[in-house]
């Protein structure tokens, strides 16, 4: 996919990532961005490109009113989420139930609802942002990579699915970004940026799967082998017991 000339819209582009994306697209000549958040206002629109969209991955209604607003997509962003920090055995069930229904349903009713956008558009494509936490867990991260793991296999799924209609769908993982959601945490932190330039190159050659930074390439690389020496590793790269 060139990038220029298309129509795209980003969930979560308020901020973090989804700021970025926004921003790359509209440096890499894309005609249009509708830019999606649960509040408006909260969205920085300084390009007359930009067309704010209300979207709430929880609130069926506002997915189904935003796809026949942005019935010209032929770019889907998925990049909303959350991150309570909720543990699987002691935390609030439901706070584990919202981040399922945020990284699964919700991405999914959003998926659901443009697929016909999309097919009616030529197929263009989807981007699903994933973590590094869709293939191991680290303390306090439970209901996060539980959720983000089933993101993931979901974006398998919907890839086959999406195929005849000529949807390429891809999958950015990585491992912390130096964003609002990571504002807590003292390890590594990539540059948000690299996020969209990674996963627009992509597009670019129809990449499937978008590995960022190295952290995620060495934890995926880890899938292979037996997930105790990875695990061992982890507990002493994260100084946690």
């Amino acid at each position: 996919m060139d990038i220029s000339g298309q129509i795209a819209l980003v969930t979560g582009a308020n901020r973090g990532i989804g700021r970025e994306f926004v921003r790359e697209l509209l440096d890499r000549g894309a005609s249009k961005v509708y830019a999606s958040a649960r509040r408006v206002e909260s969205l920085d629109i300084s390009d007359s490109r930009v067309v704010p969209l209300r979207l709430d991955l929880l609130d069926h209604g506002s997915v189904v009113t935003a796809a026949a607003t942005a019935h010209d997509v032929t770019l889907l962003v998925n990049n909303a989420g959350i991150a309570t920090g909720a543990t699987l055995i002691t935390g609030e069930l439901e706070e584990l139930h919202r981040e399922m229904d945020t990284h699964l349903w919700g991405t999914l009713d959003v998926i659901r609802e443009f697929s016909p956008v999309l097919a009616t558009n030529g197929g263009g494509a989807i981007v699903n942002v994933l973590s590094a936490l869709s293939w191991f867990a680290a303390p306090g991260t439970g209901s996060y990579s539980a959720a983000k793991a089933a993101e993931w296999n979901m974006t398998n799924g919907v890839r086959l699915e999406l195929a005849a209609q000529g949807t390429l769908v891809q999958g950015v993982l990585l491992g912390a970004a130096d964003t609002d959601i990571t504002a807590g945490y003292d390890g590594p932190k990539i540059d948000p940026r690299d996020v969209p330039r990674r996963s627009l190159d992509g597009l670019a050659v129809d990449s499937i799967e978008v590995i960022v930074d190295e952290w995620t390439a060495m934890v995926k690389a880890s899938l292979a082998g037996d997930p105790a020496p990875f695990y061992a590793e982890m507990t002493e790269l994260l100084g946690t017991s």
